[in-house]
């Protein structure tokens, strides 16, 4: 990502980003393996609150900066609109799979859930982000 970084000149921590990753591949595995649909009503509100600006009401975000803290992980700043837009999906992604759920729509939510496992776990194994590429595309074209 650092090929065309600053995009938006505003930088946010990489190293929180991958953890909160690391929180909602293990939530979204959850719901697939309990079928609580309260566990994707969860992510959808703090989905909603981090995208919308409002981290300090963010459980995921404050525990991930607790872990951060708890095992010093090095702090790794990188762009924050492409972030914005990559977790603008997942919030998209999560009010898919609620909806899907509700309607008993189980290959549709599969696939979505497929997909959004996908995304985040580029991010937490390889700190790949697929968002951020489609924002690269996009600020290109």
């Amino acid at each position: 990502m650092a090929r065309s970084c600053p995009v938006s000149f505003k930088q946010v921590d990489g190293t929180i980003a991958r953890i909160n990753a690391t929180f909602i591949t293990l939530l979204v595995l959850l719901f697939l393996f309990t079928s609580y649909i309260s566990i994707l009503y969860f992510l959808v509100l703090d989905f909603g609150l981090r995208v919308f600006g409002y981290h300090s009401w963010s459980l995921i975000f404050h525990s991930s900066k607790l872990v951060k803290k708890l095992f010093s992980l090095k702090t790794h700043m990188t762009d924050a609109a492409a972030k914005k837009l990559a977790a603008s999906f997942g919030l998209v992604f999560v009010i898919l799979m609620s909806f899907f759920s509700d309607l008993h729509w189980d290959k549709a939510l599969y696939v979505t859930s497929t997909i959004l496992l996908i995304c985040s776990s580029l991010e937490v194994v390889f700190n790949y982000c697929l968002g951020c590429e489609i924002y690269h595309i996009y600020k290109k074209l």
